[in-house]
């Protein structure tokens, strides 16, 4: 017979399969109706019988320059975000400088304000410096995503190593930015593919920055592309669908690839 302990786990099973059927249920009908040739999703059948690979062939026709811009942004984005982030968390964390927690508090605040605020305030700050409609404007734009979030996360990991391995670097006659260089960041390696991880998701999701700042069809990221392409195939889900899935690889392949490494970024400065 099954003991108190055994059905309390069969049953805490059964709940979180259940939980994460319905939060994959929306993936599944997204890949469902790309495999399927027309109609809209609601008149799909729940399996795909008769599958076609149609739309995602003219979906990678039509969407190809936006998924190129789109990684573009990204990638862009990742590296100002940790150019600017990496040595301001490793100035928060070994440095005891005044105001650290007022500084602290504001890039919490960042993080919350709504991003429809954000895109509006640098429209015109990047209409007066003609970034509109470049690459450099959306990098920049989702860079500001990115930074608070990295210097949060980073910090937070670097505050958990050991003084001694800069202190011995400086006696050895290294400088701040020698120790910063050669010991901090190679030891800072998880939390470093984390923030870069989360920058590039943040600028790869990214619809408020596209839509206010790019008026034109020539630069142009995949998740704005999705919403245009949707207007004119609102009765032809198929291709639209497709759009979505293939716009959502990139990021599905680098969260399995640094999932490890998501974890020990995390919760690197949780325990010391």
């Amino acid at each position: 017979m099954l003991q108190k302990t055994d059905v309390r786990q069969l049953r805490s099973t059964i709940v979180g399969i259940v939980l994460l059927a319905l939060m994959l249920f929306p993936v599944y009908w997204m890949v469902n109706v790309s495999l399927q040739g027309g109609g809209t999703a609601a008149n799909s059948s729940f399996f795909p019988t008769d599958i076609t690979f149609d739309g995602y062939r003219r979906a990678w026709e039509d969407q190809t320059g936006n998924l190129v811009t789109s990684m573009i942004v990204a990638l862009g984005a990742v590296a100002v975000s940790l150019a600017v982030a990496t040595p301001a968390a490793y100035a928060l964390a070994r440095f005891r400088l005044r105001g650290m927690g007022i500084f602290l508090f504001v890039l919490l605040l960042a993080q919350m304000i709504p991003g429809i605020v954000i895109a509006n305030s640098l429209y015109t700050l990047f209409n007066d410096l003609g970034l509109l409609n470049t690459y450099a404007g959306l990098i920049l734009a989702n860079a500001t995503h990115g930074i608070p979030f990295a210097i949060l996360i980073m910090s937070a990991f670097m505050r958990s190593i050991p003084p001694a391995l800069t202190e011995a670097a400086r006696v050895d006659g290294a400088g701040h930015f020698r120790a910063f260089w050669s010991i901090i960041v190679p030891v800072s390696r998880n939390s470093l593919i984390t923030a870069g991880l989360f920058s590039f998701l943040f600028a790869w999701s990214d619809f408020m920055f596209g839509l206010t700042l790019t008026t034109g069809a020539d630069i142009k990221p995949i998740t704005l592309g999705i919403y245009d392409y949707l207007q004119g195939n609102v009765q032809s889900w198929g291709p639209v669908m497709a759009s979505a899935v293939i716009s959502s690889i990139p990021a599905v392949v680098l969260l399995v690839l640094a999932q490890r490494y998501i974890a020990a970024g995390a919760l690197g400065g949780a325990v010391k």
